[in-house]
């Protein structure tokens, strides 16, 4: 069975970030510098590593969903939409506050901050996994007519996120893009919350990310 060329596209983009933590982690432990270094603990990468390998994972198992039988009555498909959305949209606003809200708000961003390097790939996975996740959760929104009239104000929203994960990576974020992934979220579960569908902060464990 081949793979589907969406799930081929963001095992190639994982596959570039982890390749980067490690070049990074391997820089900061061997460096010959005499100024200040940053070591990433065989810890933090092996957990960066099971961060990097989620998203793809996630990715999959939306390709078997689809796959999968279709719930028949009206009834069923709205409420299969709307556990669907309720359980992305969640993932997604966990990571978001988890790994980019909370480390910006606690200076963990800034240079010179201890353990940046490591929060800022983490801060990086993590964007580009709620990116995903809402662009998941946008699409189950469909399935209900209530929740699909909420949502679609907010598409071009999730989409403006969509290369902020790269830029928390290389310590380019700034209040802006921070603010902006706070607000889409916040935004994501006024809409839910509008259509019965209320979603809350679920915070993923690394193998949490990839369920």
């Amino acid at each position: 069975m081949s793979v589907p060329t969406t799930v081929r596209f963001r095992r190639a983009v994982t596959a570039v970030v982890l390749s980067t933590a490690l070049m990074v982690g391997a820089t900061a432990c061997g460096s010959g510098g005499s100024g200040p270094r940053e070591e990433l603990s065989a810890a933090s990468m092996g957990e960066l590593a099971a961060l990097a390998a989620a998203e793809p994972v996630a990715a999959e198992a939306d390709e078997l969903a689809a796959a999968t039988p279709s719930p028949t009555t009206s009834a069923e498909k709205q409420k299969f939409a709307k556990t669907r959305f309720v359980a992305n949209a969640s993932l997604a606003a966990g990571a978001t506050y988890q790994w980019i809200v909370k480390p910006y708000r606690a200076g963990k961003f800034k240079k010179g901050a201890k353990g940046r390097t490591f929060a800022l790939i983490k801060a990086g996975l993590a964007g580009a996994f709620a990116y995903n996740r809402l662009k998941a959760a946008a699409q189950n929104a469909k399935g209900d007519p209530l929740l699909s009239k909420a949502v679609a104000p907010l598409t071009a929203g999730i989409e403006s996120l969509k290369g902020l994960g790269s830029k928390l990576r290389k310590g380019q974020a700034g209040d802006g893009d921070i603010d902006a992934f706070d607000s889409v979220i916040n935004s994501v579960k006024e809409a839910g919350q509008s259509a019965g569908a209320t979603v809350t902060d679920k915070v993923p464990s690394a193998s949490q990310l990839g369920g």
